[in-house]
């Protein structure tokens, strides 16, 4: 029979502030490990502090762990368990392990409790970091509360975790010199020791630990706003101070579940290079089918809608080649700035000196011109890319590519920058690509 301990793990936030991706990674770790081993994940809100927590900034975390896909076992707030930490506080102090006393020798009348520490040393094996061993001397007699009423963060972490049954204490590496604290107290009330794993710092491109303050960094909901996808954000924060061991690079939720190991987290920081996650991004949106693209598209779509001539059946057929160039919303927003999804819908402007290719002349290009639209008018095969081709291309291989192809293209989109006319002359369709041709000539 097999009598290993279900494994339990928890993530602890405080909902002071905006939900950021430190977070989200820490509980993305949590969450990998209990559901590869098929445990239970824990969030607990850790709203004592009265005067900072909000519940709006609550239910932000929340809204980040339902857009991820992080789904949780069991949610708890701290501010509806009081009861339970009075109880283990008179505990503490009934077994000779705390007592109250004054908060300072500078404000001696204000009366706090404080832990009795045994002056001991302390040593546990970190999954990541290894074996760490701690002199608690220095720690003198720590507060655990302001009053029986006001637990603080080492006592209540310490409770909830030993009556939540938590196994793996996963969390950042910031929260190392309070592991010792939190042992003698879980040792004071005889819990049981869970494993500690301490994940790297997350690095800012420009050195240092990330911030609020670098530019990259934005609350973790706002990725979503951003056009960032749910399972490129998993992915991405997956990969900062962790990989699977082999060139995998874009893995689904269920497949990072699947090769998970907390003992590959590094122990060395993992920088935030949000152009990783703009790469993994477009991984995702290459993946959609149109219907997909089109739903991720829905916030654009009023802005998309005021195109002149715009038609819903000509921007279905698009759909693959913006898919193409976007990153994220931003993309989009760029291509609509510099009028490169309306031509699509509208007759673009032209510029005769644009037309012209290098060295050739506008001339020349009225030459080109005329002889792929007599091609294209005495053209009767299949209107698909290869035999568009095969029709336009020997004579521009015989003239020059770009001599022809060139104004080809540019009399099609107005722009230097579209794709190739080939694609043009497809998704535009013989008639209205003969009738701009023709209007340049």
């Amino acid at each position: 029979m097999n009598t290993a301990k279900k494994i339990i793990t928890r993530m602890a936030p405080s909902p002071t502030g905006k939900f950021h991706v430190g977070g989200v990674r820490t509980a993305l770790f949590n969450y990998l490990h209990a559901r590869q081993h098929g445990g239970e994940f824990i969030i607990r809100s850790e709203d004592t502090d009265t005067e900072r927590s909000r519940p709006e900034h609550e239910q932000d975390m929340l809204d980040v762990f339902k857009w991820l896909g992080i789904e949780y076992d069991a949610f708890y707030r701290q501010s509806e368990r009081t009861e339970i930490y009075k109880e283990h506080i008179t505990k503490l102090i009934e077994n000779g392990h705390a007592y109250e006393a004054e908060a300072s020798k500078e404000d001696p009348d204000k009366k706090v409790i404080r832990f009795k520490n045994p002056n001991t040393q302390v040593t546990f094996n970190d999954t990541i970091l290894g074996e760490i061993s701690f002199d608690t001397t220095e720690l003198e007699d720590f507060v655990i509360a302001r009053n029986h009423d006001t637990p603080l963060y080492h006592l209540t972490v310490v409770v909830d975790d030993g009556l939540m049954g938590v196994t793996h204490v996963i969390r950042g590496q910031e929260h190392v010199n309070n592991t010792a604290r939190q042992i003698l107290i879980m040792e004071a009330l005889g819990m049981q020791r869970p494993e500690y794993a301490h994940l790297p710092l997350i690095m800012s491109p420009r050195g240092g630990k990330l911030s609020k303050r670098d530019p990259e960094v934005i609350p973790a909901i706002e990725y979503r706003d951003h056009g960032i996808t749910n399972a490129a954000l998993i992915n991405f924060l997956a990969f900062i101070g962790w990989n699977p061991g082999d060139d995998s690079e874009v893995m689904s939720i269920n497949e990072l579940v699947e090769k998970f190991d907390l003992t590959k987290v590094q122990k060395g920081g993992g920088v935030f290079n949000i152009e990783k996650l703009y790469w993994l991004n477009k991984q995702y949106l290459q993946q959609m089918s149109n219907e997909e693209f089109l739903t991720y598209l829905e916030p654009k779509m009023s802005a998309i809608k005021t195109l002149k001539g715009f038609n819903m059946q000509m921007f279905e057929t698009i759909l693959p080649i913006l898919r193409e160039r976007i990153e994220t919303y931003h993309s989009i927003d760029e291509m609509l700035n510099e009028g490169d999804i309306s031509y699509y819908f509208d007759t673009p402007d032209y510029s005769h000196e644009e037309l012209v290719w290098k060295s050739s002349t506008l001339k020349d290009a009225q030459k080109h011109l005329r002889h792929v639209y007599a091609l294209l008018e005495g053209f009767e095969g299949k209107w698909e890319i290869e035999a568009i081709k095969a029709e336009i291309f020997p004579y521009a291989e015989q003239e020059g590519k770009g001599d022809v192809l060139w104004p080809l293209r540019f009399s099609l989109s107005g722009k230097k920058k579209s794709p190739d006319p080939f694609t043009l002359l497809l998704v535009l369709g013989k008639e209205e690509s003969m009738r701009r041709i023709n209007a340049v000539i």
